[in-house]
């Protein structure tokens, strides 16, 4: 194990990401002339309204009468690992000349919320897709709340998620359509919503609670009022996809509340374009709230429409259970059919974004000195029904990923074999999850002296207060070019990681004969000829071997020095017992930091609070190293991820204070590690 510095490759890296950046920002945008002009206006135009700039195509609605069951006969297709045998480097002199296999990150968010969102129009926020996407590739744009505001470092890709429910109706409740004003809970709704920021948080408050409840009026469920915002939605993302440069990938959410606010939502993906994403209205919870019914709709979709969907699951940690629960929805035995569609539909799961992490927890990983106290949202589900005993084991990612390999060693199939994603889930448009400039999920929440203390979330005398939110995320795709079908197609791989904002440069390879010869400036090169990289899988290995493993994180220019990098593994035993452990494997500092007692010293800590800032005094630039498992049994099924640690920085809260001059309570943290996780190299002994 050891720090190695790799300037050449690394900052060279570094210098690529931040000048394409910086173009995608000051390039202007190209606007198809066969692609019509969005409405000028941030809301979308009423049904009612005359015939849209976009020539509406027959647009059908899929998924027939709900079973309540879910499916048990998807096509299973194929899951796709990383080929080592089409992603290598050619001989040649220059090393850049001949990278068959990807050789940068794309940075993006997968999960943003525009004012076409019922909850979030009703909580005020004026900006739509459009002027999200602008904002998400660079361009400055003015907050709901009347701030201008840019981003530090655009993205290279985004995808709008605005829910499917009610799409389109926020416009309309807060328009005063005639038809929905002949529904007292409607009529009374609009009247909130005009009647003052605090009445209209109320309202949407109500809405949300309706929604989670089954108890919506039957005229926010009609999906006539879906449509016309449909085509808007994806021709926006048509008018600023420029493949190559930026990219805009389709989505919806499907945001099923079961049960009463326990969270099982996923962002659904589309891998085509407008042509295609047009044909099909997304499906709504209106239709289904169990997952296996949504999986039922995206089989269909694929058969009729002939492109190609995934799903994204979020907040797992606001499920009360549910998200990562050994059963099927109506509770039921799992079966080999329902792993295997899981599987199929489901490649990544969000580990990270505003509402908290739910990646691991300290009353599941009790050795885990990094999952103590970090951005915890674990009190109840979505609308703060308590927890009760026993269902926090199912509601975190690493959890389920030993829950996953105990399944397939039972059933054959792993149905949580999950790559990690990172988003924000901002609900005002803006993707802005920087520490230094944080807007927050709602607009009532973007920057002020007391947001820090405000309710952001309030059911009876269940609150989650403005200081818990987290500042956070992003999704890395290590895809071979910035395309809808390249993204698409390395994150149905899995070769992803999340980070909690930062744009952080992490390379991860398993295989059985890496060794320092392999630590260079082109780590990939060995990496794929000779393993596989984050997502993939490890089989049987040569007699007497053990797994290896090539591991290099470069830091975000903009953020802190790189603390540690650290392997974690799980495993099922004979038992078939779940286990999980964390080896620190590459550090920094390594002339005064040792391990003692099994845990490596803290890095130090340069956090000045009362001035929000820090100095890269301790910490590396750079970390690269090649581990290999001391303890590897062939016989047991096992995971490996890594977790790359920054050093300490301060935190949203800190720069809050100390541009408002403001004093926090005590328990308000101050001071953050960002973080990344990288999607698992799985091995099984099969």
């Amino acid at each position: 194990m050891r720090s190695l510095s790799l300037n050449h490759l690394w900052c060279l890296v570094a210098a690529i990401l931040v000048a394409g950046c910086d173009r995608a920002a000051q390039t202007p945008i190209k606007t198809p002339a066969s692609v019509a002009q969005p409405p000028a206006s941030t809301e979308p135009a009423a049904a009612s309204s005359s015939k849209p700039a976009v020539e509406e195509p027959q647009t059908v609605q899929l998924g027939g009468t709900p079973t309540g069951d879910g499916s048990q006969s998807v096509d299973l297709g194929d899951v796709q690992p990383a080929d080592p045998s089409k992603f290598h480097k050619e001989p040649g002199y220059s090393p850049y000349a001949g990278r068959k296999y990807p050789d940068r990150p794309y940075f993006g968010d997968q999960h943003v919320h525009t004012g076409w969102s019922a909850d979030a129009g009703g909580s005020g926020t004026t900006l739509g897709p459009e002027e999200a996407t602008r904002f998400a590739r660079g361009e400055q744009v003015m907050s709901t709340s009347g701030q201008p505001v840019r981003l530090g470092t655009p993205l290279d890709w985004v995808v709008i998620s605005d829910h499917s429910d009610g799409m389109g109706v926020i416009s309309e409740i807060k328009g005063g359509n005639a038809e929905m004003m002949t529904d007292p809970t409607i009529k009374r709704w609009h009247d909130m919503f005009a009647a003052s920021p605090t009445e209209a948080l109320k309202a949407t408050m109500e809405l949300i609670n309706a929604q989670s409840n089954k108890k919506l009026p039957p005229l926010v469920m009609d999906p006539k009022f879906a449509k016309s915002v449909w085509l808007k939605n994806t021709a926006i993302a048509e008018k600023y996809n420029e493949p190559g440069r930026f990219t805009t990938l389709i989505g919806f959410e499907w945001t099923s509340n079961a049960g009463g606010g326990d969270n099982l939502h996923r962002n659904v993906i589309y891998r085509d374009g407008k042509d295609k994403a047009d044909r099909v209205l997304p499906f709504t919870t209106f239709q289904s709230e169990n997952p296996e019914d949504l999986w039922k709709w995206m089989t269909e979709w694929e058969k009729t429409v002939g492109g190609k969907l995934m799903a994204i699951g979020h907040n797992g940690n606001l499920s009360n259970g549910r998200m990562f629960e050994l059963s099927t929805f109506a509770g039921a035995p799992l079966t080999k059919s329902w792993a295997e569609e899981r599987q199929k539909w489901e490649p990544l799961f969000e580990a990270i974004q505003m509402k908290g992490q739910s990646e691991s927890h300290p009353s599941l990983s009790v050795t885990d000195e990094f999952a103590k106290n970090y951005e915890l949202w674990d009190r109840g589900n979505l609308v703060l029904v308590p927890k009760k005993p026993g269902m926090i084991q199912y509601e975190y990612l690493r959890e389920a990923l030993k829950s996953g390999i105990k399944v397939e060693q039972e059933l054959g199939t792993n149905p949580f074999k999950y790559g990690m994603a990172g988003g924000t889930d901002t609900h005002n448009g803006l993707s802005a999850s920087e520490e230094d400039n944080f807007f927050a999920k709602f607009p009532n929440a973007e920057p002020r002296p007391d947001r820090w203390n405000e309710d952001a979330m309030k059911f009876g005398d269940r609150v989650v207060k403005g200081w818990e939110m987290t500042g956070a995320g992003r999704t890395a795709v290590w895809a071979t070019g910035n395309t809808r079908a390249e993204l698409w197609d390395a994150m149905k791989r899995r070769e992803t990681y999340a980070t909690s904002g930062p744009h952080m440069v992490v390379r991860f390879f398993g295989g059985y004969d890496f060794s320092a010869a392999d630590i260079s400036r082109s780590p990939a090169v060995a990496g794929y000829a000779k393993g596989v990289p984050m997502g993939g899988q490890m089989t049987a290995p040569p007699p007497g071997k053990a797994p290896t493993f090539l591991v290099a994180a470069l830091k975000d220019p903009k953020t802190g020095n790189l603390d540690r990098i650290q392997v974690i593994k799980g495993w099922v035993d004979k038992a078939g017992k779940t286990h999980e452990k964390i080896f620190d494997v590459v550090w920094s500092d390594t002339q005064r930091r040792k391990i003692v007692g099994g845990k490596l010293t803290p890095v130090g800590n340069t956090v000045d609070v009362a001035r929000a800032t820090w100095t890269n005094s301790i910490g590396a630039p750079e970390l690269i190293g090649v581990w290999k498992d001391p303890e590897f049994d062939p016989t047991l099924r096992a995971f490996y991820y890594l977790r790359v640690l920054e050093i300490p920085t301060p935190r949203w809260t800190a720069y809050d204070a100390a541009y408002f001059k403001v004093k926090m309570d005590p328990n308000v943290p101050m001071i953050t590690q960002e973080r990344a996780f990288t999607s698992p190299i799985w091995y099984s002994p099969i």
